[in-house]
């Protein structure tokens, strides 16, 4: 089957093309002269549409296995279709922790038969606990693994973060960190602040994340080797990575989409959909994460996709658990941040960006996406096992129509 694809508009190297037709053909996509008279099955108006590389997440979590209630590893899979993405980095926090080659595989063998692309960040520590190391090297070389970290947990040994950085030197593999030391953020509900004041929350201060980033760093500087910083959320932590690239030291880091979307003042509605971690913070951090982001700082945007389940939720802000689920709205989420930073540059924080963090040189697919089309955020459309969004009801803006993913062409 054959599908010509009538003035598309691609987004690549910084630019909007001008609209142009593509031909879908033998597993491919290519663009084709206006006046080609060859012959196709189908035709589609992509009047309206943009098409860009395939979209890799850094951040997503699955509950497969042990917390299939939450997520499985196939609704993650269509979740990530759904959503525009050709491949996703899997976190390692589920029961039993996937810590070994035998867990690796066990994703492996099930993730085979996805679409999507499922990239593994296996632990680094036992249980993510941070103490013993697991076998690092051994779940390279056996199952081929190059990112690690601890996932939603921190690494706050510095003698393990020292010596796991050396261990990743044999291989140039990449430690991929949430940094913040746990015991300045020990208790903490959201961003400490005025809001968290007036609330009356135990709040979570950015030190807590600029102690670890700037610790974390010199560490680097120390052994040397690679590291990715997760979900970065002060301007301390910008400027610390600014100056970090600029010295030479490999590090990277990227955030979660929806710390650009919401911030702490949206907590007043003690809706628990706003419960995450790093906390939403004030307007001078975002002022610099839009810096960061411009200018080259963080690489990667990220869907840090946490499915949490309805009784996870449904309770008291304080009891609640933390984590939101990213993915189907972020799309929509982009479309509230392109004026500010323009299509060209989110595309690139999503597509060639996370690539070059974990070294991905695989076909990448291609994503097509209308911006302008409506939609409500529902469970006839919810992929996913997980509501907790707060956007769940609402009316959104922009939808991903088609994928290309491993040679096949997915209307959605």
């Amino acid at each position: 089957m054959s599908t010509l694809f009538k003035n598309l508009r691609l987004i690549q190297n910084s630019k909007i093309q001008a609209p142009k037709d593509y031909l879908f053909h033998n597993e491919n996509l290519t663009e084709v002269p206006s006046n080609w008279n060859g012959e196709y099955d189908s035709e589609v108006d992509a009047t309206n549409l943009f098409l860009t590389e395939g979209w890799l997440d850094l951040r997503c979590g699955s509950g497969d296995p042990g917390l299939e209630y939450k997520e499985t590893l196939e609704s993650l899979s269509k979740a990530l279709q759904l959503s525009g993405f050709s491949g996703g980095v899997l976190l390692p926090n589920t029961q039993p922790v996937i810590q070994s080659k035998n867990d690796v595989d066990y994703i492996h063998r099930k993730a085979q038969s996805f679409l999507p692309e499922i990239h593994i960040q296996a632990a680094v520590t036992r249980d993510t606990r941070g103490e013993d190391l697991t076998e690092i090297l051994d779940i390279h070389y056996q199952s081929g693994v190059s990112i690690f970290g601890d996932g939603t947990e921190t690494l706050a040994n510095s003698d393990r973060l020292m010596k796991i950085l050396q261990y990743l030197q044999r291989f140039n593999g990449v430690l991929f960190d949430h940094s913040y030391d746990p015991l300045l953020a020990l208790f903490g509900k959201m961003h400490e602040g005025e809001i968290s004041t007036h609330l009356g929350m135990k709040g979570i201060p950015n030190l807590a994340e600029d102690l670890a980033v700037h610790r974390n760093l010199e560490i680097l500087r120390y052994t040397g080797g690679r590291m990715h910083f997760q979900t970065i959320s002060t301007a301390k932590s910008v400027q610390l990575i600014r100056e970090a690239k600029a010295e030479g030291l490999q590090v990277s880091c990227d955030i979660s989409v929806y710390q650009l979307i919401f911030s702490d003042q949206d907590l007043k509605s003690f809706d628990a959909n706003y419960k995450v971690l790093p906390p939403f913070r004030g307007a001078k951090d975002r002022e610099a994460l839009i810096q960061g982001i411009q200018d080259g700082t963080i690489d990667a945007i990220v869907s840090n996709h946490q499915p949490q389940d309805y009784d996870s939720k449904f309770m008291e802000f304080d009891l609640a658990s933390f984590g939101m689920a990213g993915l189907i709205t972020f799309l929509p989420a982009l479309v509230h941040l392109e004026k500010e930073l323009s299509w060209p540059l989110l595309i690139e924080k999503i597509t060639r960006g996370p690539r070059r963090v974990i070294l991905d040189e695989k076909d990448p697919g291609w994503t097509i996406f209308d911006p302008q089309e409506e939609w409500v955020y529902d469970r006839s459309v919810n992929l996913s096992k997980a509501s907790n969004n707060p956007w769940f009801g609402e009316k959104l803006q922009g939808r991903v129509k088609y994928v290309v993913q491993k040679g096949q062409l997915v209307r959605l």
